[in-house]
């Protein structure tokens, strides 16, 4: 019953946002394509529920010969190829918003762990070789915003302490899911990267 209410909520918060944002979501897309060459999305496919990949949604916020599909390289602060207006929508997680079609389309939630690219590094090595239990994250759908997201957790995984502490705040959602719990990460995550510019 639960999974029904909240695929339920997500389709219906999802799709307002969508019809909301659809001006602002239009301007981007418009800013992106005039201010450097290459496509208006950046598509990568990532792991999603069960482990299954699904391709999600970005705007474009580095130049195309720096974009890398595979994921493995990780952008940093500071990064030479991030363009000026990605590092905008970076700061607001502004790149994030067409993922609200991942979310309508049952391929992600609004809240869950963040969708790790397939083959993603932490630490220098595999995220599944630093930490043993890393699947179980892959539980639930993957989120546009998660509870490790919401506490600061985001950002490049250089660190093994704080790459672990990720997945240890994915699975202590998933443990302690509920309606009231994805509204205060949504509300965190509003305040934090929207409002504050906390995004990387």
């Amino acid at each position: 019953m639960r999974d029904i209410l909240k695929r339920g909520i997500d389709i219906v918060l999802s799709a307002g946002a969508l019809i909301v944002l659809s001006p602002t979501l239009l301007i981007m897309a418009i800013a992106i394509k005039l201010s450097s060459p290459g496509p208006v999305l950046f598509r990568q496919w990532r792991y999603g529920r069960n482990g299954v990949p699904f391709r999600i949604y970005k705007f474009r916020t580095m130049r195309i010969d720096a974009c890398d599909p595979t994921g493995v390289r990780q952008v940093t602060a500071g990064d030479p190829g991030v363009t000026p207006l990605g590092q905008f929508m970076r700061s607001r997680s502004l790149d994030e918003l067409p993922q609200l079609f991942n979310v309508l389309s049952g391929d992600m939630s609004l809240v869950g762990p963040r969708p790790h690219a397939i083959g993603m590094k932490a630490a220098g090595v595999l995220y599944e070789e630093l930490v043993p239990y890393y699947a179980l994250r892959h539980a639930v759908r993957p989120g546009l915003s998660g509870w490790a997201q919401a506490n600061g957790l985001r950002g490049p995984t250089t660190e093994a302490q704080c790459s672990r502490s990720r997945i240890d705040h994915d699975l202590a959602y998933i443990q302690n899911q509920s309606l009231a719990l994805d509204i205060k990460i949504i509300w965190m995550t509003i305040r934090s990267e929207f409002l504050a510019g906390s995004g990387s």
